[in-house]
């Protein structure tokens, strides 16, 4: 391979890394996983903004609400709408509960007990792919918001 070409293949490989988008990965009691490709809701203005406004979800695509420490806080979907599913993971990663939240509602959404992070999907996406309470979530990095 020619310097050149060696250079080109860097530059599509970095490239290519770059634009990755971050993803969690699902992990199913049985073993099984599913993959999906989340954007990160990381302060609170992006946290407070999360989905509003959006009318479609692709399946195997969310928002990751990363949170500074545990939390209790409700979800609720006022001016979201597009039904989502939630499910609230503990620091750890496990899914500490998963629940349906319909579109435009103040219904308050709050699992029964603290959690660091929560993930929403299309409505019935964990129920399609068997996720449920005690399975595990693999988190991509997270960076603190900017400043």
């Amino acid at each position: 391979m020619t310097a050149m070409r060696r250079f080109l293949v860097a530059v599509a490989l970095v490239a290519c890394t770059a634009n990755r988008q971050p993803t969690v990965k699902l992990t199913r009691a049985d073993g099984a996983t599913r993959i999906v490709t989340v954007e990160i809701a990381r302060d609170d203005a992006e946290r407070q903004r999360g989905l509003m406004g959006r009318t479609t979800l692709p399946d195997g695509t969310g928002m990751l609400f990363a949170f500074p420490g545990d939390t209790d806080i409700a979800f609720w979907m006022k001016d979201t709408p597009t039904a989502l599913s939630v499910a609230f993971i503990a620091a750890d990663g496990r899914i500490v509960d998963v629940q349906d939240m319909q579109p435009e509602t103040t219904d308050l959404h709050q699992p029964p007990t603290r959690y660091r992070y929560a993930l929403e999907v299309a409505q019935g996406y964990f129920a399609r792919a068997g996720v449920k309470r005690g399975d595990r979530a693999e988190l991509p990095p997270i960076q603190p918001p900017p400043r």
